[in-house]
This record gives structure tokens, sequence and C-alpha cells, in this order.
């Protein structure tokens, strides 16, 4: 044990499920709880949508309301959760000493924009030209077709004043990831004392599922659990709307100012395989020894999408350890991309802080958690790329 130990002392939890990590525990442990869906709106496609948020009990200012899109809404609302769970948001000494690390994309496109502009593209050729007069003439200040990704961690910075350093991260899974990994080691060397992290995705905007079926990787046809997409029509992926935000401290830091700790982060690890030349298996398989899981069984938080070559691996190298008893979350939340892999932490924090496993969600393939989950393994593979991994532990 160590005062730089870090430790997890503040959770903020948006999701079709609900706000807050009690609501989510409650549905989450609720054996047999069928996920919020809607397969009417973006169909062919099934999302999982946001539930009726009272932005003002986190964003009071409707001002700062008005200029945000929803995704920084959001991101910004499950920050304040976090913030006001660790007993930080309103301590101005605590906020304007806190560093932020945060995972965004590239913000929602301003779709009626996009529309402008290829109408008028199909009766002029000088498409230069045209592109240069609406860019300068329809879009507001703060887009450049989409909202500025660093705009989330301003807007967080605004409404709850957390003013000391601040990063930004892309690139959708491995963002939340390179999130917590960066977060937590600044606090392990000391340069930070607590770090406000974490990420938020919108989907309910048809460019948000554009991006994905570019590609071919959402699910269509009748919803499935995400372990038994493979195959079927389409991609695998059905994804969701929400955010997740934790607070970070150095153990001593945490300690000194009385507060609960959920649990302590250990290891975070991450990497890129070359997936085309087959080396995301034993990529996996490397990130789990460097983990240093504990012997015994492991309650396992898989951050999967369903992405039919990526969770097929996964779930070969998850199978292979028989000592994993594997959670595929996003069965009953959706994947929420940059949120991905907070969340799954977040889970793994508040089983580890009860001292409870989770019922199975997909009964067909998931076995029991028997015992007390000392320690819970958090995994996000990427849906295209990058991968990574993070063992929570009792504090």
């Amino acid at each position: 044990m160590s005062s730089h130990d870090v430790v997890i002392t503040g959770i903020g939890l948006v999701s079709s499920l609900g706000e807050g990590p009690d609501a989510h525990w409650q549905k989450l442990t609720q054996p047999g709880f069928q996920p919020v869906l809607d397969a009417a709106r973006f169909a062919p496609y099934t999302i999982h949508p946001l539930p009726e948020i009272d932005w003002n009990l986190q964003i009071a200012k409707r001002g700062d309301q008005r200029q945000m899109e929803t995704w920084q809404r959001l991101g910004t609302y499950a920050a304040g959760l976090a913030l006001d769970d660790a007993g930080i948001k309103c301590n101005d000494e605590l906020c304007t000493t806190m560093d932020m690390v945060v995972a965004a994309g590239g913000g929602e496109r301003d779709e009626a924009v996009d529309a402008v502009i290829l109408a008028a593209s199909e009766s002029r050729n000088d498409r230069d030209v045209l592109l240069n007069e609406k860019l300068t003439t329809e879009l507001r200040p703060t887009l450049f077709l989409a909202q500025l990704s660093n705009l989330l961690a301003g807007n967080i910075s605004i409404v709850h004043k957390v003013t000391g350093s601040s990063r930004t991260f892309m690139g959708e899974e491995g963002a939340g990831v390179s999130a917590v990994e960066t977060a937590a080691a600044r606090i392990r060397s000391g340069q930070s004392t607590h770090v406000l992290v974490g990420g938020a995705f919108q989907t309910e905007h048809s460019d948000m599922l554009l991006g994905y079926e570019l590609a071919g990787y959402l699910h269509r046809g009748p919803w499935k659990p995400v372990w038994q997409r493979q195959g079927s029509e389409g991609g695998g992926v059905v994804t969701g709307s929400g955010g997740a935000f934790l607070v970070l401290e150095q153990r001593e830091h945490a300690k000194n100012r009385g507060r609960k700790i959920y649990a302590e982060l250990g290891p975070v690890v991450s990497g890129r395989a070359r997936r085309r030349q087959g080396e995301l298996n034993s990529e996996i398989a490397s990130l789990l020894k460097q983990a240093n899981l504990p012997d015994g069984d492991l309650l396992t938080i898989s951050a999967a999408s369903g992405a039919h070559a990526a969770t097929a691996t996964e779930k070969a190298v998850l199978d292979a350890n028989p000592a994993l008893a594997v959670r595929a979350f996003s069965t009953l939340t959706g994947h929420m991309k940059e949120a991905q892999f907070p969340f799954a932490v977040a889970l793994a924090a508040m089983a580890v802080d009860r001292g409870a496993g989770y019922p199975v969600f997909d009964a067909t393939v998931e076995r029991p958690f028997k015992g007390v989950p000392n320690s819970v393994l958090a995994t996000a593979i990427g849906y295209h790329q990058f991968e990574g991994l993070g063992l929570v532990k009792a504090a």
C-alpha cells in the first residue's frame, strides 16, 4: 500500500438504465432485467436511448445548456454527478487544483448544414467555392461541421469550475482507455493528486450511426445479446447513449479529506495489435499477463461491442481462462464508444465496493460468479482498433 495508490472516490454514470451508481446497480443486479431499446427511430438499427434527464440539476444556466450539443450536455452532466459523489463539487479549493482528462469523439455534426451543402452541390460545379461559402455563412463559431472535441472539457471547466490541467483524447474506445491510463499515471507519479476522467457518447443522431455503418459494423434485425450477434445480419454493434466519469485520487489525498473510497485502481495496460495480421488474440493474452491478475475466480466486466471479429477474438481469449467470469454490459447499455472503458471501470468499482458480483447478463454464454469480488477485471477491446484493460481492487 502506498500514499500514491490510485483510488476511485467518485462515480458519475448515465445510460438508458438511468443515472448514478445506485440506479445502475439496482438494474444490473436484477436477474432477468430487460434492456431499454428503441428499434423504430433509426430502423433497421436498434439503439439504447437516454432516459429523461433534467439538465438543470447539473448545468444550472440555460445559456450554458443551449450552446452545447447533447453529447456535451451528457458529458458535463455525468462529470457533475462524479464530482457530487466525491464531495468535490462547489469546493473551490479542490476544483481549482483538479486535473481533467476527457475522452471525446468528433462531436455531433450539423446535419442541416450538411444537407444544404449536398443539395447545393447538385446544381453547381464550383464545389470548392461552394464549400467555403457555406462554411463561412452557415456554421456557428464553435463548429467545423461538428462541435470541437475539446469543448467538452471546456464546458466542464466553465460549469463545474474544474480549472487544473486539461487533456482531451480522441479515438473511440482507445480514447477512454488512454484517458484512464493517463490519469492514473499522473497520480502514481505525483503529478496530480485528484483527477476527473471520463467521456460521453450520444448515439441518437444519424451521423453517429453513419460512422459505424459505413464499414458495416451495425447490427440489423431483431436485437440480441452481445455474445449472440456473431454471424447475424449486418455487423454486431448496437449503440447506446451514455456517459461515465470517475474521480481518481491519491490514496493519501482521499484519506486526508475523509472521503469514502470505492476501490483501488490497479494496473491499466493498453496496446494496438495489427489485427489484419491476426495479432489481436496474442495481444489480449499479453495484456492479461501484464495486469498481474490474482489467483482464483475473477469477475470480468467486458466492454465488448459485438463487432464480429473483435468480439469473437475477445471471447475466445477470455474463454481460454476458466477463472474469468465474464459480463458483457453492452448487452444492457449498448456500445458507448469513448465512454466504454470508464463505464467498465465504474461497474468494476461498484462490485468491489458492494462485495457482490453481477448476475449473468446472457445465461446462454456467461457463467455464474461465486464469492466476493475483491478484484475485478475491466476490458475494452475496440470494435475497430485499440485494446486495453484495467484491474480494480478492494481498497
